[in-house]
């Protein structure tokens, strides 16, 4: 049953897309919406057949041969951290057809076409299993994003569109050479380790994933950062990040939304997904210096947001700063990081994607989004105030709402990723009182350069919220005068009340609740994705040890001397000894 519904969850938005360009533009946005409602009916239904104790295990599982000669196949199936991203994915669907009924008047069936291709896509990405098929819809998603921000964008949507398009196709064509390199190893090691037979090629990713761990550390190098090069522009990781604030600030509600809930975590999840279980040598090799971009991130995002006048380019930025805790969790390699870095993914989505949709919402009435021209709209907007706070007070991390957990949790991950942590030189004595326990790579110094983005991150969201929200009541004179500047303007034509009306506080309802239940009851989350964080955490300690064993045998195969420091004439050497890896022996 779950593979079935797995696939109606795909192929439902596909078939909507069709029925959109065949239905009368007056009926696209209810085709959409309905497609959209029954896509979450799935997701849900999938929620509950899924087995959460085994949420490490790959589950409902189908495959379809595509092109067998050279190992090529549609298959799909998911574990507990793909099954929460699809089910954020589907939540945020008839959300996003909700915000745009007001907001997109022309071009509806273009619109909620390509809207709905989209959806497809990225649940697509959550469910392959199968590496060309993960490929084919991580690229993919690019083609209806750069409609919608193209055709449906503010003033410099060009701009933004083909800035968007270039960064992440170039690093994903990048990443696609990391991934195919692993496919090759694997027809040259053979089934000694993946149970293949040799010069068999195979994409399978949990094949690929077994046999890319047997590559040497160099190798694994090389690959790594392929493959980030790809991933981390799709976060964005500094420096890859120069195209986020734009696209962000220039695309239409929904793809502000879809950007920021669910685009963004492509990235962090193939690098879960790619970069930890296949280089895992490598990961924990540069491990300082990838959490050294993401604190660069933090630190940087935050100090940029401070000097924001545009509402929606702050709250961009602020992503740039937010994606820096997820990834710096990651890659603290241990299960609090990791776990952190998961429920970051998911909390992100819920508290930055309801802040798009109210930037939009004020968008439409004013059409400026200049704190200049815009204060004290508790005052007019009582409701919308509420909302502001609320989601503000969820991106700060405001204990009892969603996002203090994974923030916390990754800079726990932080400071226990050290030696220190695992030998209980910082007060732990019993093991089972710390989730890592093992060394680590990082350590007190980087959770505390780290925290020091908390505060920045609490600086300029609250001062954001006390100048718009609070305060005299600063309204544009004209609206006339602040306009996209095309004819696809947000809200051009429409009627708006004052404050929020029914269908926009239904629209923002479902993610407060979902913010306040994972905010007060993270366990709810947490449990779901325990093992598949604990197996990760493991995939990386093997590599931590498979590591300095490999360094020990390249130590040992060096040439040795009585005294450190003295030559060994050559007819005294003696031939070292073989390293684990051919490929790395020193002569």
């Amino acid at each position: 049953m779950g593979s079935t519904l797995l696939i109606l969850m795909i192929l439902l938005p596909l078939v909507a897309a069709g029925g959109v360009v065949l239905a009368p533009a007056s009926r696209s946005r209810l085709v959409a919406m309905l497609s959209g409602v029954a896509g979450l009916v799935l997701a849900g239904m999938l929620l509950l057949v899924f087995q959460w104790e085994r949420a490490d295990a790959i589950q409902h599982s189908s495959s379809m041969e595509w092109l067998p000669k050279i190992g090529l196949s549609i298959s799909l199936g998911v574990d507990g951290v793909s099954m929460l991203l699809i089910a954020l994915t589907a939540l945020l669907g008839p959300i996003c057809v909700a915000a745009s009924t007001t907001a997109i008047t022309e071009r509806v069936k273009t619109y909620y076409a390509w809207l709905l291709v989209l959806q497809a896509a990225m649940v697509g990405v959550f469910a392959a299993r199968d590496l060309i098929f993960f490929y084919v819809c991580f690229e993919f998603t690019l083609i209806p994003m750069f409609v919608l921000i193209n055709l449906y964008g503010s003033t410099n949507r060009a701009k933004a569109a083909t800035r968007f398009f270039l960064y992440t196709f170039t690093g994903s064509v990048v990443a696609l050479a990391g991934l195919i390199y692993v496919a090759w190893h694997h027809t040259q090691i053979g089934g000694g380790v993946a149970g293949a037979e040799a010069s068999r090629w195979t994409f399978d990713i949990s094949t690929l994933a077994l046999s890319a761990r047997t590559m040497s550390s160099s190798e694994q190098t090389l690959v790594m950062f392929a493959m980030l090069l790809g991933f981390a522009v799709k976060v964005p990781l500094f420096p890859f990040h120069t195209w986020l604030p734009l696209a962000h600030t220039e695309a239409p509600t929904a793809g502000s939304v879809l950007l920021a809930g669910v685009l963004l975590k492509l990235g962090t999840y193939g690098i879960y997904r790619f970069v930890l279980p296949f280089t895992p040598m490598a990961v924990v090799e540069y491990a300082p210096l990838l959490a050294t971009l993401c604190i660069i991130g933090v630190i940087y995002g935050g100090l940029i947001c401070w000097v924001q006048t545009d509402v929606k380019k702050l709250v961009a930025y602020s992503s740039v700063a937010h994606l820096g805790f997820c990834m710096l969790g990651m890659f603290s390699l241990n299960q609090t990081g990791i776990s952190g870095s998961v429920v970051y993914m998911i909390n992100h989505g819920l508290s930055t994607g309801a802040l798009f949709l109210l930037i939009g919402m004020i968008y439409e009435r004013y059409h400026t989004r200049s704190m200049r021209e815009l204060g004290g709209l508790a005052a007019k907007m009582p409701v919308w105030a509420t909302f502001m706070v609320f989601f503000a007070m969820a991106s700060v991390g405001l204990p009892g709402l969603n996002g203090f957990v994974g923030e916390f949790m990754c800079l726990m991950g932080t400071f226990q990723a050290s030696d220190g942590w695992a030998t209980g030189s910082y007060g732990v004595t019993d093991a089972s009182q710390a989730i890592a326990s093992t060394p680590g790579e990082l350590g007190p110094a980087f959770a505390l350069v780290a925290g020091f983005g908390m505060i920045i991150a609490a600086i300029y969201l609250l001062y954001m919220v006390g100048k718009v929200v609070f305060g005299p009541l600063v309204e544009p004179g004209s609206h006339a005068e602040h306009g996209h500047g095309g004819t696809h303007a947000a809200g051009h034509g429409s009627v708006l009340p004052a404050d929020l009306n029914t269908r926009e506080i239904l629209t923002l309802a479902p993610l407060a609740i979902l913010c306040l239940v994972f905010g007060l009851f993270p366990s709810t989350m947490l449990d779901a994705i325990a093992p598949t964080s604990r197996a990760a955490a493991e995939v990386a300690q093997a590599g931590r040890n498979q590591l300095h064993a490999d360094l020990q045998l390249r130590k040992k195969a060096r040439p040795q001397a009585g005294e450190e420091g003295a030559i060994v004439p050559a007819s005294e050497a003696k031939p070292a000894e073989p390293a684990a890896h051919p490929t790395e022996a020193k002569p």
